[in-house]
């Protein structure tokens, strides 16, 4: 199935920039309260490891989501879906700011971002349908607007607890989401749905199976979780994502067609999305914690130095853009995960050092957002691009593996973070990286993709 529709009409800037900015939104209700970790933990009366699962529960629902939501996309329209999504996520958002107790609070967590998983692949969607030809462009600017939320969400979090209290992010976040759905649905022309079949137990398999996993990871870093349930649930969720696979294959009616999710200039894409987000998502709740653990900063100076690493992501994401079109994509992919593996191994260093620097520090933070924004615009780009872009649901899946990786990021910081081990903590994201970069060596790079497909 290929699926082709009208073209957009063209678009005004008040659209585009809507469409970036809960992009924005989106990203920093990923990360926002990363900072301000040890306020919750203290005022919900609980630990700081046990907090991190309020960073976990959202990634988690964004990344099992985000296939169905892209589908979803395809099926009914993905201006009506994302605007609906975008209202779920600003009530998940209010009711976060009324929680009572930690698990009332992961549970609001996990609403938003269930409501989040709709953004990344129909918004990625949007952008290259109503700017066709753009492609590099617009995943640059798309990547951009990823680096702002990035770079916005620490600070503003740090800052907005410090004086206002916790609760208060989640009240400006709503009213924020709130205003950004009504220029979505004033602005943002209407792509037409399709008719996109779905393959229900599919479906069933890949979300299930993707929750188990992670759920299973997440779950190694709370000791109140017998390591036996932990391999019993990851084990259930790689069965059912083969069980996935099986009955895919061959299968016209499939949610997302095999052969395009391992055509290599998708694969490649993934894998690398994969270890640029888990990366990331170690370094927003690890460095915030180093900042305010061993080198003693308050939340609010903590969120400004951390700024350094997002808003560095941010700036380079239109560069990178460009350098893609002029170096072709793979080359700069290539030489961000590279950089990635050099930053995290110094990282491993610097954080375990008898006295720590600040200013090394800062610099490993400049160092690690050049190396992720070299690979996440490069990423994009491939992913949009290949067959598989075709889909609604297969961009989801190129989302669900980013954001696995965020997920899986954070279990990973929970995991080690109490035991001190912050060297192998960093080295593991220099591994996943090298792997990625081996990886990126596989095939030859394909042929562009046909000017007439709508992603």
């Amino acid at each position: 199935m290929t699926l082709v529709g009208k073209r957009a009409p063209a678009p005004g800037t008040v659209a585009q920039v809507s469409l970036l900015t809960v992009t924005v939104l989106g990203t920093m209700s990923n990360n926002i309260i990363n900072v301000p970790l040890r306020s919750i933990a203290v005022d919900l009366d609980a630990r700081v490891g046990a907090a991190v699962l309020c960073v976990i529960a959202f990634s988690l629902f964004l990344a099992v989501a985000m296939p169905i939501t892209g589908w979803l996309g395809d099926r009914f329209g993905r201006k009506q879906v994302l605007c609906s999504a975008i209202a779920l996520m600003g009530m998940g958002q209010v009711a976060a700011a009324l929680a009572p107790t930690l698990p009332f609070l992961v549970g609001t967590r996990a609403l938003q971002g269930l409501g989040c998983s709709a953004i990344p692949p129909i918004v990625m969607g949007l952008l290259v349908w109503m700017s066709p030809g753009q492609h590099s462009r617009m995943m640059g600017a798309w990547a951009a607007a990823n680096g702002i939320g990035q770079a916005a969400g620490p600070p503003i979090g740090g800052v907005v607890s410090d004086f206002v209290g916790w609760r208060s992010i989640f009240v400006m976040m709503a009213v924020a989401s709130f205003v950004v759905l009504a220029i979505i649905l004033r602005q943002v022309p209407a792509a037409p749905a399709r008719h996109a079949r779905i393959h229900l137990p599919g479906a069933f398999l890949l979300t299930s199976g993707v929750g188990l996993v992670l759920a299973g990871a997440s779950a190694v870093s709370q000791p109140s979780v017998p390591y036996r349930i932990d391999a019993l649930v990851g084990g259930l969720g790689v069965a059912l994502l083969v069980g996935f696979v099986l009955v895919s294959r061959g299968n016209a009616g499939a949610l997302i067609p095999l052969r395009h999710v391992v055509e290599v200039r998708f694969a490649r894409s993934a894998v690398a999305a994969f270890a640029q987000m888990f990366t990331l998502g170690t370094a927003l709740v690890a460095f915030p914690l180093f900042l305010t653990g061993p080198l003693e900063l308050s939340g609010s100076t903590a969120g400004i130095l951390f700024f350094v690493l997002p808003v560095t992501m941010a700036f380079m994401a239109p560069l990178v853009g460009r350098m893609a079109e002029w170096w072709r994509p793979r080359p700069v992919l290539r030489g961000g995960l590279l950089l990635v593996v050099l930053a995290t191994t110094g990282s491993a260093f610097a954080t375990t050092a008898d006295s720590p620097s600040l200013a090394l520090t800062c610099l490993l933070l400049l160092a690690l957002g050049v190396g992720m924004s070299m690979v996440q615009t490069p990423a994009a780009t491939g992913a949009t691009r290949s067959p598989a872009g075709a889909y609604g649901s297969a961009l989801g899946l190129f989302n669900l593996l980013r954001f696995s990786g965020s997920t899986t990021g954070a279990a990973w910081v929970a995991l080690l973070l109490p035991t001190g081990r912050d060297f192998i903590m960093y080295l593991g994201c220099a591994v996943v990286a090298a792997v990625a970069l081996g990886l990126s060596f596989a095939g030859p790079s394909p042929g562009p993709a046909p000017a007439s497909r709508m992603p």
